[in-house]
């Protein structure tokens, strides 16, 4: 099972600009690829496209033949975590219902790594926990899916460096025991030196458009 991307294009509208323009990359079972670039370089954009969030123009996504699909539900194989950790969860809903969200059983809350979502914190709202126990929450919602790939992007660019490697050591452990693939979105290349096994340059895999 691989994430592909074959030659995808993508823009925000018809008149706009490509923000996305012939990318083509891969992502193993067990691995973690780097994609750097600098900021407002179309990257996140990438990442949704490949997450199922958004389509593409042109080209194709797929994990194993077949597209993502969009959304947080169980059957998406590709989940994404975001940056902005607090926007991604609901601000009038516990933590505990937005990890129910993924339609995960009661079962699996309870077996879900308490340094992922310890239990003091599933019945405080958002604004009642940190930028890093709230990333914690994102990443612990999209494993509790199940995915066979995480799309990771800048998931520590606004944590301090304790929490980024807290972080990091959570993800790490989610590849060596489930063989998660991992694209890590970045554009700080000493980071996606030290946990990725290989990394991209976005600008190196884009296109000009004729």
């Amino acid at each position: 099972m691989t994430l592909r991307a074959d030659d995808v294009w993508f823009r925000y509208s018809r008149k706009s600009p490509w923000v996305v323009a012939g990318v083509s990359l891969s992502v193993e079972p067990g691995e973690v690829v780097g994609l750097h670039g600098p900021s407002g370089a179309g990257k996140s954009t990438l990442g949704r496209v490949l997450s199922g969030s958004l389509h593409p123009h042109r080209g194709e996504v797929s994990v194993d033949g077949r597209p993502p699909r969009p959304g947080r539900g169980t059957a998406n194989p590709v989940q994404l975590v975001a940056q902005h950790a607090h926007l991604a969860l609901d601000p009038l809903w516990k933590v505990r219902r937005s990890l129910a969200e993924t339609g995960a059983a009661d079962s699996a809350l309870d077996a879900l790594d308490p340094a992922l979502a310890p239990p003091a914190l599933l019945d405080r709202f958002p604004h009642e926990i940190s930028g890093g126990e709230a990333q914690r929450v994102n990443l612990g919602r999209a494993l509790l899916a199940n995915p066979r790939f995480l799309v990771a992007d800048e998931v520590t660019a606004s944590l301090d460096p304790i929490s980024q490697v807290e972080l990091w050591g959570l993800i790490s452990a989610a590849v060596d025991a489930r063989g998660i693939g991992v694209l890590t979105i970045s554009h700080d290349r000493p980071l996606l030196d030290v946990v990725a096994h290989r990394v991209l340059d976005f600008r190196e895999l884009v296109r000009t458009p004729a």
